[in-house]
């Protein structure tokens, strides 16, 4: 057996996602209009074809043929249990749908689409804001990971900049990122490791160097720290 090979303390991308993080993301699977209150939480793993939640197994929703008006009805009802972004409903449409790469399953999602938009139910300038509001003042993530992961889930990155502008507009970045270190409960740090993982952690919430900088340096970390993940940032 090899030796082991010690993790450089500032390597970048060295720390995979964290509990926290985990949490963070699961609390906002139940994103909601208007927003609910979180009751449940699972864990979701794909296995020999089923879809495997807190230990019970379902089997993938099988594709068949939909006319639109069954399409609709199965959008609207997808739209009723929490908002959803035009291409997050679009992909749960053509997992049902059979043939729905064909000129006419396309064209059904479309027109599904269409009608959804035109009654009110689908709006991604409305989801962008509303999910944008939650990250900021329930995890009180910085603008950056908001934009990430809106991008994500598909949204225009035209309605994304309109959306996270408004939402940010007069919030102090500094504020927001001590609110976010509370939250998560870290402190001062004592040493480099404990710089560094709250480096790290403020950069994954979506705040930018110059801040996390900002921090560290009223917290009175030492130079050779800030050097080090100095040379993280610019790598």
């Amino acid at each position: 057996m090899g030796a082991h090979k010690a993790r450089p303390l500032f390597a970048p991308n060295a720390e995979m996602k964290t509990a926290e993080d985990a949490e963070d993301d699961e609390n906002l699977a139940f994103l909601s209009y208007p927003p609910r209150p979180l009751r449940f939480s699972f864990s979701l793993v794909v296995f020999n074809n089923c879809a495997i939640v807190a230990g019970m197994a379902f089997p993938r929703p099988k594709k068949r043929s939909y006319s639109e008006d069954e399409l609709y009805e199965y959008a609207v009802e997808a739209l009723a249990r929490r908002m959803r972004t035009v291409a997050e409903l679009k992909r749960m449409m053509r997992v049902r749908l059979e043939d729905a790469e064909s000129e006419y399953g396309q064209t059904l999602v479309e027109l599904v689409i269409r009608r959804l938009k035109d009654q009110g139910y689908l709006n991604d300038s409305a989801y962008a804001t509303t999910y944008s509001s939650l990250r900021r003042d329930n995890q009180k993530f910085g603008r950056r990971r908001i934009v990430t992961d809106l991008k994500a889930k598909g949204v225009h990155g035209a309605v994304i900049e309109k959306a996270v502008d408004a939402v940010f507009d007069g919030v102090n970045e500094e504020k927001q990122a001590r609110e976010y270190l509370r939250r998560k409960r870290l402190e001062k740090p004592k040493d480099q490791k404990q710089a560094a993982r709250i480096f790290r952690q403020l950069a994954r919430a979506g705040f930018g160097t110059k801040v996390i900088f900002t921090i560290l340096k009223k917290w009175e970390v030492d130079d050779e720290t800030l050097s080090a993940l100095e040379s993280e940032a610019a790598g």
